[in-house]
C-alpha cells in the first residue's frame, strides 16, 4: 500500500511538474519574441531619429543660417588639443554674414600667442557647400579685421549627429583646427 501510494504521488508531481514547465517555457517563448519585437521597435525608432536629425542638419546648412559651438581646440600639425568650457566661444554664421568669437593660435613657429578671434564680418566670399557621404563639408573666406590677410573657415559636417570640425587657416600662421557641433540661430 505504501508503494502504491508513493507511485501515485510521484506521477501526480510529475504531471503537475511537468504542466507548469509547459506553462514557464511557453511564457519565456512569449517573452523572448516580445523582446525582439522590442528590439525591432528600437532600433526602427533610432533610425528614425538618425533620418530626422540628417534632414534637420541639411535644412540648416543650405540655410546658411548655423551657428558652431566649439568644445576643442588643437593647432595643426600636431598641437596639443584643449577643452573649451567657455560657452561665450562660438562661429555665428547668418545671412551671408559671419560673427566670431574664438580662441586662437596665431604664430607660424613657437612661441605662439594665444589670441581671442572677436570681430563680425558683413560678408563672406567663395562660400562654398559640397555634399558628401558623411554630411556636408562648408567652406569660405572672410576678410577679419579690415587687414588683406584672409581667413579661410572649413567646416566638416556630420549631418548624422550634429558634429563638426571647424578649420580656420591662412597664409600667416598654421592652421587651428575645433571641434563642435552644428546648432540652429536663437
Amino acid at each position: 500500500m505504501k508503494r502504491l501510494f508513493i507511485i501515485a504521488m510521484c506521477t501526480l508531481t510529475c504531471t503537475l511538474c511537468g504542466a507548469f514547465a509547459t506553462e514557464a517555457f511557453a511564457q519565456s517563448a512569449n517573452q523572448k519574441d516580445l523582446k525582439s519585437y522590442n528590439q525591432e521597435q528600437r532600433a526602427q525608432r533610432r533610425a528614425q531619429r538618425l533620418a530626422d536629425m540628417e534632414k534637420y542638419i541639411d535644412s540648416l546648412v543650405q540655410s546658411r543660417n548655423f551657428e558652431f559651438n566649439p568644445q576643442t581646440i588643437q593647432q595643426q600639425p600636431a598641437g596639443n588639443m584643449q577643452f573649451i568650457t567657455n560657452t561665450v566661444y562660438t562661429v555665428t554664421l547668418w545671412r551671408g554674414s559671419l560673427d566670431v568669437c574664438l580662441p586662437y593660435y596665431a604664430g607660424y613657429v613657437p612661441p605662439y600667442k594665444y589670441v581671442l578671434l572677436n570681430t563680425g564680418v558683413p560678408n563672406v566670399s567663395n562660400y562654398n557647400e559640397q555634399k558628401t557621404q558623411e554630411g556636408w563639408i562648408v567652406s569660405f573666406k572672410a576678410n577679419l579685421y579690415a587687414t588683406a590677410i584672409d581667413y579661410t573657415f572649413t567646416f566638416e559636417i556630420d549631418a548624422r549627429y550634429g558634429s563638426a570640425t571647424l578649420t580656420i587657416s591662412n597664409s600667416w600662421y598654421s592652421p587651428v583646427q575645433y571641434t563642435g557641433t552644428i546648432t540652429k540661430i536663437y
